[in-house]
């Protein structure tokens, strides 16, 4: 058994264009005054990283890892979530995604998926250029508009939309094999990649390529009422990152799983600040450090409630509390002894 490392916050919810929040340094010095000792990166954002800059030199990734160095910060991982939703795009959500993109290729899905793929190959070799050998992203989505079966969905077409899928990311995932690093997808409502039969369907369609990894969040799963706990059971072999993000389900007679288009603070299925929740998180963290999980246990903060700040004061001290020592003995060892074969040839009566 590892011992999971922590805590770590995740900055695409607190960067802003006011200080602390405008920059890196100063976002770092933040994080490290609430007890944190990493930060998971937004490439997209331009006042944490300059993703190009860092792909092409390492000199400039040895000065952002020096910044961080400086408040006893550890930049845990990097982030394309918003480059990888732009990977694959259903026409259906063409205007409401084109935000994520620069002005000059909005309007343009060609172009536009052209240039989320160039930004995930910088990533893989930023990631590189920054000891990183795990990276999280969303995988995009062409069939989940589909994802309730009415109309029929037709015969054949969940195998197009997977196999269109690895075509688009195959590319990119050999690219970050070249440079040594892992793709954490982050399993997700919105995306083509939400469940575990999902993943398992894109890893096929890909060859079950080596670099297809998970990045674990329990508050989708939650709000999917999908057993979370067994989740790891199943695909600890594949998480290689851990998003510390609670939620909660309040089913009504009115509401329940799709939320009946309401405000965030009104659906059953809500995000809470860490401890505001549902999520058992004890037998979360008992779960990984028992399957050998030594990545990092990342702070996102997303609560319709609580406000950000305090969110992040609190998700410090509520991760190193859920952070176990992995034992280097046995708890009976006291009652043991040497290996005596004689003795235990007798004992089996042989």
């Amino acid at each position: 058994m590892k011992s999971i490392k922590g805590p770590a916050i995740f900055l695409a919810q607190f960067a802003q264009d006011k200080a602390p929040f405008n920059n890196f340094g100063s976002i770092c010095k933040w994080a490290a005054s609430h007890g944190y000792l990493g930060v998971q990166v937004p490439t997209w954002d331009a006042r944490m990283i300059d993703l190009k800059k860092a792909a092409k030199s390492k000199t400039y990734c040895d000065e952002l890892k020096g910044t961080a160095a400086e408040h006893g910060i550890t930049i845990t991982e990097l982030s394309t979530h918003l480059q990888g939703q732009l990977v694959a795009v259903n026409p259906a959500y063409d205007v409401m995604f084109d935000g994520f993109a620069p002005k000059e290729v909005q309007g343009k899905p060609k172009e536009r998926t052209k240039w989320a793929v160039q930004q995930l190959k910088y990533a893989a070799k930023a990631s590189k250029n920054l000891g990183i050998n795990v990276h999280a992203t969303f995988s995009g989505a062409l069939i989940w508009h589909t994802m309730y079966p009415w109309p029929q969905r037709p015969q054949g077409l969940v195998e197009t939309g997977f196999k269109e899928l690895a075509k688009r990311w195959k590319p990119i995932l050999n690219e970050f094999d070249k440079n040594g690093v892992d793709v954490c997808y982050e399993i997700h409502p919105g995306e083509d990649l939400h469940d575990g039969i999902t993943y398992e369907r894109f890893l096929e369609a890909t060859g079950n390529h080596s670099r297809v990894k998970m990045l674990y969040d329990p508050s989708h799963y939650i709000l999917q009422q999908l057993d979370y706990l067994a989740f790891i059971d199943i695909y600890h072999d594949q998480i290689k990152m851990f998003h510390v993000k609670d939620a909660e389900f309040n089913p009504s007679g009115r509401s329940g799983v799709y939320g009946g288009y309401q405000d965030w603070v009104d659906r059953p299925g809500r995000f809470r600040s860490l401890g505001d929740g549902q999520i058992d998180f004890r037998s979360i963290f008992s779960k990984l450090t028992q399957y050998g999980y030594d990545g990092w246990a990342v702070l996102e903060w997303e609560c319709c409630i609580k406000d950000s700040e305090q969110g992040a004061a609190e998700g410090a001290t509520f991760i190193r509390d859920h952070l176990i020592t992995v034992t280097d003995r046995a708890f009976d060892d006291f009652a043991g002894g040497k290996s005596d074969e004689k003795l235990n040839r007798k004992i089996c009566g042989l």
